[in-house]
């Protein structure tokens, strides 16, 4: 019998987008509540929901372990966690439901669960920690564990509360041991890995939250505040990383990596002397990329940066509080490529007030920034925004896409759901007949006709709504 049984919601089976690009990471955020857990004196195993087929796993391993507390613990370095995809919040409804019968005291943790508390307190779940997690669960384990009343553990919704109240976050990161990684089974993931891509991804995290005001972020774990873990810390875990699993890539899952000044800089220099240099992707904000960061970052080892470039309108970019320019995306573009560091672009159609001329600012703006990669979306209002503020009244009773894949517009943006559909290709269509250009391979030349054809398709379907 073991006494804590700690796992997620998100099932990559439940998302065919993701499940097809098939790139799992284990639940970060799951794996530092495991350690932490750990150093503190309970016994902890894990279920792994990341390749799991179905919630009948999550029963088995109930089954197997007999845990006197279920813990769902969802990976907050995870955005579609974020998001809160019908399907997982119906998996995490499931998932307390088989708990609470085999007589599990169930606790839940995650951006959903903060925002919803209620909905699952409904649902079964006896508490659900809001916000940061960690320093909560342990607290209300003890008190739990010692027969004594939990009502006044602070960050803490139970049946009965009142005014639950957050917990003032963590602000030593460097106190927090690294993720439990003895608890995934890191070959099964090696394995898909080298299968599909010839090459296996390990994920890190050096901080938690972002300072920034885009108004339609939602920041349910951390709100507006920034912590960051030491230079030395985070390359301490990469050398352990490096000799214990020896991945051949690292994802930062960071909202932005090294934003405190200087820190990059330090962070290659330890890198380098201690011999832990991985090839790693991160997220960045264009205006933070200047010639000295992205030197640094090349040094460090990078591979990719992705930002969130969002627009290629200046209207859109200031309608969302964004803070920088539409200039600086093709500096940052072009500063990050002359250091031989590849570039993503993630972009959001459909926030109110875009328009056709819009549109084409952006598409523009991709065909001459020339980015490696794209991430295309719609506006998605997340609870806790001023976005979401600003179109709740048109929210119908769907206020959460099914899966990824989904795109539906929420709210009554510029155009219908079904234009953005369309948009998702015309951008892709485009991209892939540019990249087969540029970097020519047998598969891309002979995608070239039907990429051709299917970019001047989608352009006329959508220009059937202007």
């Amino acid at each position: 019998m073991t006494q804590i049984l700690l796992g997620q919601s998100y099932y990559l089976r439940f998302d065919p987008k993701l499940w097809e690009a098939m790139q799992p990471y284990p639940p970060l955020g799951t794996l530092y509540a495991a350690s932490w857990l750990r150093l503190h004196g309970y016994e902890v195993a894990l279920f792994d929901a990341m390749l799991a087929e179905s919630e009948e796993e999550w029963a088995a391993a109930l089954d197997e372990h007999q845990p006197q507390y279920a813990i769902i613990y969802e990976d907050n370095f995870n955005y579609l966690s974020k998001m809160c995809l019908l399907r997982m919040r119906e998996a995490a409804f499931r998932m307390i439901e088989m708990a609470k019968a085999r007589g599990c005291v169930v606790i839940l943790c995650g951006a959903d669960a903060t925002d919803h508390y209620a909905d699952y307190l409904e649902r079964g779940a006896d508490h659900c920690l809001l916000g940061e997690g960690e320093e909560t669960l342990l607290e209300l384990l003890n008190q739990l564990s010692a027969g004594r009343d939990a009502s006044d553990v602070i960050g803490l919704a139970s049946h009965g509360s009142q005014f639950p109240t957050r917990r003032p976050d963590i602000k030593d990161l460097d106190k927090l041991p690294f993720p439990a990684w003895d608890l995934v089974d890191v070959e099964k993931y090696r394995r898909i890995w080298m299968e599909r891509h010839g090459y296996f991804s390990m994920n890190m995290v050096t901080t938690r939250g972002c300072p920034y005001h885009c108004n339609w972020c939602a920041k349910p774990i951390w709100g507006q505040r920034y912590h960051s873990r030491s230079p030395e810390n985070v390359a301490s875990e990469m050398k352990w990383l490096k000799e214990n699993f020896a991945p051949d890539h690292i994802w930062f899952a960071d909202d932005i990596l090294g934003l405190k000044p200087g820190w990059i800089e330090k962070f290659a220099e330890l890198l380098r002397e201690a011999d832990a240099v991985i090839p790693f992707k991160c997220l960045q904000r264009a205006d933070l990329v200047k010639e000295k960061t992205a030197a640094a970052l090349a040094k460090a080892g990078c591979k990719t940066v992705w930002i969130g470039a969002e627009s290629g309108s200046q209207k859109i970019l200031d309608a969302m509080d964004k803070g920088d320019k539409v200039e600086d995306i093709y500096r940052a573009a072009k500063l990050l490529h002359a250091q031989g560091i590849e570039v993503g672009f993630f972009l959001q159609f459909g926030y109110p007030g875009e328009m056709w001329e819009d549109v084409q600012k952006t598409l523009r703006m991709v065909r001459e920034c020339r980015p490696d990669d794209l991430g295309v979306s719609v506006s998605y209002p997340l609870p806790g925004t001023k976005f979401y503020e600003r179109v709740k009244l048109e929210l119908g009773e769907r206020q959460n896409w099914i899966d990824s894949d989904d795109l539906a517009m929420l709210y009554h943006g510029p155009f219908p759901t079904e234009f953005y559909r369309i948009l998702h290709g015309r951008v892709h269509y485009e991209f892939r007949m540019r990249r087969a250009v540029e970097k020519p391979s047998l598969r891309g030349v002979a995608s070239m006709p039907r990429n051709l054809f299917g970019m001047l398709k989608s352009e006329l379907q959508l220009r059937r709504y202007l």
